[in-house]
């Protein structure tokens, strides 16, 4: 038997002093039926859907930054010009953007027509012009017609949408185009996007594909309008799923001209009377990088201020 004040007060010490072991938490925690949370279990009490908007933070915020970036380039109205060869789809355009019928498709078509319409909430003029010849000189009247299209809707245009279909696209072809567009004078390649018609034919190709195929003629022309295109679906009538990304790239532009197209500041070639054809001769090819097809997907908008915005309409 111990001495009082010896042995047991010390052991009695260490006994009220000693930190519970684990297992004898556990044990208390399962006896008054309580549930133990262990540090494993703590951590995964964070949402299992935080994880997910961590991952897709970068995502949402980039396609806010693009929203806002659309809404600042955003025009109260949009003019429009359509140019191409009689026949390739021109006039189908043109009534796609309207989602009526409006512009026909006569051949003897020689003036130019306006109309007007509402896409998304935002009004927009189209002017029809007449379609070039293919084969064989274009009277002087249809290219001053051509010209006039200007003046149909100013200031000047927002852009000058080039029909292009699908399918050989020969040097003769080429000729035309520079032929006409220069008509506008140099400026007019930096507000004219090419629009592919009969993209139907292409099926699953995509259109990068057949611009390397077609050989330096069509990349020219591409590479000439900066490497803006965009393909449209004429067999659809009404409401155009199109037509709002054609609009935005369309202001994109206009954002990143710093403004529409301006004929007062333009150097125009004067009109061709004598054009004389060539022979088109075989078509070339070449290798061709997709990196040099810039598609306006690529880079974002640049922002516009508040102050720029006006000066762009």
């Amino acid at each position: 038997m111990l001495k009082r004040g010896t042995s047991a007060t010390f052991c009695a010490c260490v006994y009220t002093s000693r930190l519970p072991t684990n297992q004898e938490i556990l044990l208390r925690h399962v006896r008054s039926g309580s549930k133990v949370k262990r540090s494993g279990d703590m951590a995964s009490e964070k949402p299992a859907s935080s994880v997910g908007d961590d991952a897709s933070h970068p995502e949402e915020e980039a396609r806010r930054a693009a929203a806002v970036a659309r809404e600042a380039n955003r025009l109260p109205e949009l003019r429009l010009v359509l140019l191409g060869w009689r026949w390739p789809g021109k006039s189908l355009t043109g009534n796609t953007i309207l989602g009526r019928e409006d512009f026909h498709l006569e051949r003897a078509a020689e003036f130019c027509v306006k109309r007007e319409t509402e896409v998304s909430g935002q009004k927009v003029t189209v002017v029809d012009t007449p379609g070039w010849f293919s084969s064989q000189a274009t009277p002087a009247t249809y290219q001053q017609e051509i010209v006039r299209s200007v003046s149909m809707c100013p200031p000047g245009p927002h852009a000058f949408l080039l029909v292009v279909p699908v399918g050989m696209f020969t040097p003769v072809d080429r000729e035309k185009v520079e032929e006409y567009v220069g008509l506008f004078g140099e400026a007019a390649w930096r507000h004219t996007i090419v629009v592919f018609t009969w993209a139907e034919v292409l099926r699953s190709i995509p259109i990068e594909r057949h611009i390397c195929r077609e050989g330096r003629d069509l990349q020219w022309v591409v590479e000439r309008c900066k490497g803006r295109y965009y393909v449209i679906n004429n067999n659809i009538f009404g409401e155009h799923p199109q037509l709002p990304r054609l609009m935005e790239k369309i202001e994109q532009m206009v954002a990143e001209e710093g403004g529409f197209y301006s004929a007062d500041s333009a150097e125009k070639k004067p009109l061709n009377l004598n054009t004389v054809e060539r022979d088109p001769g075989a078509r070339p090819k070449q290798n061709c990088s997709l990196g040099s097809v810039k598609s306006m997907e690529v880079d974002p908008p640049e922002n516009s201020g508040a102050s720029s915005h006006s000066a762009r309409s």
